[in-house]
Order: structure tokens, then C-alpha cells, then sequence
């Protein structure tokens, strides 16, 4: 969410920022809108007076045996009291207009992020690791013969349509280990603290993590009205939501393991094979509620925790910062870490870090109490993934894929496999 005072203090500049994200002007607009609901309440602020006082003279009027003036004043007072409602309710209606046109404004991109239209204008920031050379045709990971019979698509499209899997047996066991792996790592090494957290939210939460009102499509809803959750994003940085945070308090670090549900609207026809792109996913999120003068070195060090992750499981990777054109809605700036995928021979998003500044708090009226005393100010939020399970599961599946339909696992996650160091080409674990 934008502050109109900021707007107003300053239209050129933020149609400038907007510009840089490829959006159209539109301080004009909500300037008029500003102006329209000010002069309303200025309105209504004129008429209340000039009713206190003609109620003020009422009384006197009364007092002296003045009938005829004591007639006039009242009538005035009801015709004030009824003009005031219904320019209040003027206000009211302008108000949410303008709430309204600001929520569904991008936020605007801080000064170091890259111009561009796409993500062929994303930069790449750094790179580690090295793609293994194959003396063989890397496959795809559905395609690998060890794989083939616990990653299960006819069964899960019988239940469910498309763009669902089953995990079955070792396969299954293998992605509840990334899973686990990670939050390990995140609560032992990384100083997070683990949420079990809610995967069904209110229209609320949803809003205040900037989801709707304009991103509704991409979610799924309930009949009763609650939405499950796109990530655990939304019910982690809601949860600091109306709150007047002491600043020793800063930082907050979450993560959460959960299921994770998009309709992926406008996708159609896009990384249809495999379990690439699900309408059901398991992520390992992270999120940060920090002081504003902190932001930019925490998301540094939440990228870093998605690395490690990676570096851990000895995938390689590259990691870009996103273009203008390229960020998500409610970001200021964003990383993604993209993994090495020999199926596909390229690199394939992974995990996304992104700090949003103060445009998720003001949404939902997050604060934190300066120690040095003063007014309470927004809280800055940033949220990532570290990692996305399911992608995390491809990429270790592709990068260890032997010739004979066999999978070398990485020794990170033998302790959560019983010790167990690869999946047979016959789908089992040894």
C-alpha cells in the first residue's frame, strides 16, 4: 500500500517509479480522488460547525420567546444534520475509492534494481557450483527409470485433474527429507523460528500480504470465504498484523514447512510435464519482520539461507536479481536462485527472496515502537523460499541420475533416509 501524502508531496517521482516497472501513470488520478474526498470532509467538517452553532442559538432563542427565529434555527439544524450524513457518506465513498486504486498499485522498485521488460533482463549476481558433464543424456526427472514408478501422475489426475502428483514409497520418503533438511537447517543453523502455521486464511490476510484484491484468480477458495494459502508468506507476516512491536524485539525470523495451493491462472500450456509447475506444492518458507534500516543486509542474509541449502545438497546454482519488469507485485526488490536441471539442460527457479519495505505493514498496520521514544513506525517485511520442495526434488533427482536409471542422493540427507545413500534404477532405497 502507497501513502498518499508521499504521492502528494511528490507525483512526478512516483509515476517515474512506476514507469520503471513498465505501469502507466496515475498520480493525476488518485490526486483527483485525494482532492475530491478532502474537499468533502473539509465540507462536511464547514457544515458540522455551522450546526453546533445554530444549535447553540436555538436554545437562546428559546430562552428569549423568540418563536419565529427558534422555528428557523432548528429547521436549520436538521437541514445541517441530514446535509452533514450525506457528506460523510460522500467521503466514505471516495475514501474507499481512493484505498481501493492504491492497493492495486505495484510497489515501487528500489534504486538498485535492474530496467527491463521480462526475465531475459534479469541479471545474474553470482553462480556456484559446477554442471556435471554426463557421458550420457540426462533425463528428465519423471523419465528416470528409478523414479518412474513412485512419481505417480495418472493416479493423482484420476483424484484430482491435472497438475497433480502422487509420491509414492522412496520418492515420497526422499521429498518428506528435503523437507525436513531444510527446516532443520533453517531453525539449527539459520536461527529461525519454526511456525506450524494455518493453510487456510481470511480475506484480511490475504489482503494485508498484498494477495488480493487484485490477485484473487490466482488462489483457491472456499465456499465459506476462506482461501488457502499461495505460501506460509501470508499467515507469517500476517501474524505481526495491527501490532505495535517493541524495537528490541526486531528481527523476526519465521520459517514454516506447508502445503502451498495456486489455480496458476494464465499458465495454461506452460511446464505441463513432470511436477514442475502443481496447483498443490510443499515449500519451506522464510520470512522477516525487521527495522527499516535493516532490510537490505537481512534479505542479503535470508538469500544466503536459500543458498546454503542448495550448497548443502550440492546442486548447482546461479542467482539474479529480478528487472522491473520482472518483479512480483508487492516487491521492492527480489532475488531469485535458479537450480541446475540436466533434464531440461538449464537453470529453473528455485527459490525467491524478496523484501517489500513497508508496502505489506501499512497494508495491515504493522508497527514497531522506536526505543529512543517518538511515534511508532512501520516495520519493514521480507519473505523467501528456502526452498521450494518439490523443485528441490527434481534437482537432486536430475543432478545425481546415474546411466543405469539410478540416483546417487546427497550425503546431506542420509540421516534422514536411514543412513540410505541412493535410490536403485528398481525404486528402491540403499
Amino acid at each position: 500500500m502507497h501513502d498518499i501524502r508521499s504521492i502528494r508531496e511528490n507525483p512526478h517521482a512516483f509515476d517515474a517509479a512506476l514507469a520503471r516497472r513498465c505501469d502507466a501513470p496515475v498520480s493525476s488520478d488518485l490526486l483527483n480522488l485525494d482532492e475530491a474526498r478532502r474537499a468533502k470532509i473539509l465540507a462536511a467538517e464547514t457544515a458540522q460547525a455551522e450546526q453546533n452553532k445554530a444549535s447553540k442559538d436555538v436554545g437562546a432563542a428559546r430562552g428569549r420567546g423568540d418563536e419565529d427565529e427558534f422555528q428557523r434555527l432548528r429547521a436549520l439544524v436538521a437541514e445541517k444534520k441530514a446535509e452533514i450524513a450525506k457528506m460523510q457518506d460522500e467521503a466514505k465513498s471516495l475514501d474507499a475509492l481512493l484505498t481501493d486504486a492504491l492497493a492495486r498499485i505495484p510497489n515501487l522498485p528500489a534504486d538498485d534494481v535492474p530496467e527491463g521488460a521480462d526475465e531475459d533482463d534479469n541479471v545474474e549476481v553470482t553462480r556456484w557450483g559446477t554442471p556435471r558433464a554426463f557421458d550420457f543424456m540426462p533425463k528428465e526427472h519423471f523419465e528416470i527409470k528409478g523414479v518412474a514408478a513412485s512419481m505417480d501422475f495418472e493416479t493423482a489426475a484420476k483424484t484430482s485433474g491435472s497438475r497433480f502428483v502422487m509420491l509414492k514409497g522412496p520418492v515420497a520418503r526422499i521429498h518428506r527429507a528435503l523437507a525436513q533438511f531444510m527446516i532443520d537447517t533453517h531453525v539449527d543453523q539459520n536461527g529461525l523460528l519454526e511456525v506450524n502455521s494455518p493453510v487456510l486464511v481470511r480475506d484480511e490476510t490475504m489482503y494485508g500480504t498484498d494477495k488480493l484484491p487484485k490477485f484473487g484468480e490466482d488462489s483457491y477458495r472456499t465456499e465459506e470465504g476462506m482461501w488457502l494459502v499461495p505460501t506460509s508468506e501470508v499467515p507469517l507476516t500476517y501474524s505481526v498484523a495491527g501490532d505495535v512491536l517493541d524495537e528490541a524485539a526486531l528481527p523476526i525470523r519465521l520459517t514454516a514447512h506447508t502445503l502451498c495451493f495456486r489455480s496458476e491462472a494464465g499458465s495454461a500450456g506452460r511446464d505441463t510435464s513432470g511436477m514442475l509447475r502443481q496447483h498443490q506444492f510443499e515449500k519451506v518458507e522464510m520470512v522477516s519482520v525487521t527495522h527499516p534500516d535493516e532490510s537490505d543486509a537481512e534479505q542479503k542474509r535470508m538469500l544466503r539461507c536459500a543458498e546454503g541449502i542448495l550448497e548443502a545438497l550440492d546442486i548447482p546454482y546461479r542467482t539474479v536479481i529480478l528487472c522491473t519488469g520482472d518483479m512480483g507485485f508487492g516487491a521492492r526488490r527480489t532475488y531469485d536462485i535458479e537450480a541446475w536441471v540436466p533434464g531440461q539442460n538449464t537453470f529453473r527457479e528455485i527459490s525467491s527472496v524478496s523484501t517489500t519495505g513497508d508496502f505489506q505493514a501499512r497494508r495491515m498496520n504493522a508497527r514497531f515502537k522506536p526505543s529512543q521514544g517518538g511515534k511508532p513506525q512501520f516495520v519493514h517485511t521480507l519473505n523467501g523460499s528456502g526452498l521450494a520442495v518439490g523443485r528441490c526434488l527434481i534437482a537432486v533427482l536430475e543432478n545425481g541420475q546415474q546411466v543405469d536409471g539410478s540416483v546417487t542422493l546427497p550425503a546431506a540427507l542420509a540421516p534422514y533416509l536411514g543412513g540410505k545413500t541412493t535410490l536403485t534404477a528398481d525404486g528402491a532405497l540403499a
